[in-house]
């Protein structure tokens, strides 16, 4: 008994426990991120494709062809004796059969195959197709080749992903340019007949730009026709499940491939070009194909922009508390009220940035600096500034509780050898105390970026939107774009997983980019955990 109170007593048994405690944490927090790394990243391999002879239960026999992707007793069945499962299948096909999935009973499979020579065509509209290549055309006239017609139809793909990215770019880059040019002009010339300028010269240099700028236009818009219409020459036919012909432009084509002949190898690189595409690529159908780029450049953009302005205010704000306040109740009274607003649900902030930000700030700069776009709003709407200006207010009380305890550590014996050697206050907060105290103004900032990277109620409210056409960084003047709204990795999470209109399709995406969204947050807190390091390193004296 005596021995076990001199074991409670060592603090042995606090050690063992605070241990146990951060293995579990880490057990969880690692499951986690299996859990979704294993629902999520298969999603991009290529799954073998089986052609199955089903026949309902009313007899009638059916062809169907698709992935086998999930098998499950039926409702009230006995997994003990045996009882009859079923196997969801991923159809696709949409356009033609209304569904992507369907779940078929496996005691009317009769028989169960895997052709090599099935195709599935990934479209930019309505999913996947499968079935086998009938044929590839070129202005409506079939095109036969003997040889191979997947290595003809893989030729006209290359020039199709050629002629897409020449239209992209006349598109996005060119026409896009003109039209923001066109735009400038237009508020330009408001301008001046909100200020009352009556000077001919001045209208007129501006109705030659414009001229300028139509003439570019029309040139850009006949190029761009004529890629279109070069575009849509080449065509497949796909023969799918009961022998129907299905005509498809090789213009909405995005890829081809036979995953039952694919080795090993092939669907490696398939599976590294899919994921490829899924980080740099731009969303399609609804959210549920293709990329999510605009969402993690946004999440990044709105993040940074973020820790620039809380950083200055949380530090500012913890170096009056700590070093210039008295202390007394009333300082005590702002530590509990900075305490508390850590509380504060994030929503909250979120109807508080609509509110004052967005309507009163965004407002008011409006009407003073931008009149000439009235009545279309420019910072009086929900954008990128409002975005991380919001999650600022929400994580500045993480900064300026940690700034203070940080410049509480450090000893006095600093500051006093400063004044000793005739340096003012400034100079030693400016020159000792907060070069000192750095490490924990990082450690402040790495909790705020884990809590702002992570938020989604409160940029509902304030400038993250569906789908964002353009990015708030780019190379047109003034280059950030602090008016524009963003995507983000959270709240597109929400729009995929729950305002999907094809839950099945959209589920191993749901995983994916929750994946991706603690990779980016993993990647923020680590860099600057290794800026803190570097900090702690040069000053560990202060430690001492």
């Amino acid at each position: 008994m005596k021995s076990l109170r001199t074991w409670f007593e060592s603090g042995s048994p606090w050690v063992w426990l605070s241990a146990g405690a951060v293995s579990l944490c880490l057990i969880a927090v690692f499951g986690l991120i299996y859990l979704i790394a294993v629902n999520g990243l298969p999603h991009f391999w290529p799954a073998r494709i089986a052609e199955i002879d089903y026949r309902d239960a009313d007899g009638a026999r059916q062809i169907l062809i698709g992935e086998i992707v999930d098998r499950e007793l039926k409702t009230g069945a006995d997994r003990a004796s045996g009882g009859e499962a079923q196997v969801l299948m991923k159809l696709g096909n949409r356009d033609i059969y209304g569904l992507d999935f369907r779940w078929v009973s496996e005691r009317g499979i009769t028989r169960i195959e895997y052709p090599r020579e099935i195709i599935a065509v990934e479209r930019e509209e309505w999913g996947n197709l499968y079935g086998y290549l009938a044929g590839v055309e070129e202005g409506g006239r079939r095109v036969v080749s003997a040889d191979d017609p997947i290595a003809e139809l893989g030729a006209r793909l290359g020039r199709r992903h050629e002629l897409k990215a020449r239209i992209s770019h006349i598109e996005k880059d060119l026409i896009g340019g003109v039209n923001y040019e066109m735009e400038n002009l237009r508020l330009r010339q408001r301008r001046l007949e909100l200020d009352g300028v009556k000077d001919p010269g001045s209208f007129a240099a501006i109705r030659d730009s414009q001229k300028a700028l139509e003439a570019e236009y029309e040139r850009l818009n006949g190029d761009l026709a004529k890629l279109n219409e070069d575009i849509g020459r080449d065509g497949i036919v796909v023969r799918v499940a009961g022998g129907q012909e299905v005509k498809l432009p090789v213009a909405k084509v995005i890829r081809v491939y036979q995953p039952n002949r694919m080795s090993v190898a092939e669907k490696l690189g398939h599976y590294v070009e899919k994921i490829g595409e899924f980080v740099s690529g731009d969303p399609r159908e609804a959210n549920t194909e293709g990329g999510i780029f605009p969402a993690i450049f946004g999440t990044v953009l709105m993040v940074l922009i973020m820790a620039i302005v809380v950083t200055p205010f949380g530090v500012l704000a913890a170096v009056y508390l700590r070093e210039y306040a008295k202390q007394g109740l009333f300082t005590r009274i702002i530590r509990i009220a900075v305490n508390n607003l850590a509380g504060v649900p994030s929503i909250v902030y979120g109807v508080f940035g609509l509110g004052f930000f967005v309507y009163f700030v965004g407002g008011t700069i409006d009407r003073w600096f931008f009149p000439e776009a009235l009545p279309a709003p420019t910072f009086g709407t929900g954008g990128l500034l409002w975005c991380s200006v919001t999650l600022a207010l929400l994580t500045v009380p993480v900064v300026i509780v940690a700034t203070e305890e940080g410049l509480a550590r450090i000893p006095s014996e600093f500051r006093e050898g400063s004044y000793a050697l005739g340096a003012t206050k400034a100079e030693t907060l400016w020159r000792i105390v907060l070069p000192m105290a750095s490490p924990a103004i990082m450690t402040g900032l790495i909790l705020a970026v884990a809590r702002a990277a992570g938020e989604v109620a409160p940029l509902m409210m304030v400038g993250v939107v569906k789908l964002a056409p353009s990015l708030g960084l780019d190379g047109s003047f003034p280059y950030l774009h602090l008016d524009r709204k963003i995507m983000h990795l959270g709240f597109h999470i929400y729009d995929v997983g729950f305002q999907s209109p094809n839950v099945e399709a959209a589920r191993p995406l749901v995983y994916a980019t929750a994946l991706l969204l603690v990779l980016v947050i993993v990647a923020l807190n680590l860099t600057a955990i290794r800026i803190r390091n570097r900090l702690r390193e040069k000053y560990r004296a202060a430690e001492y």
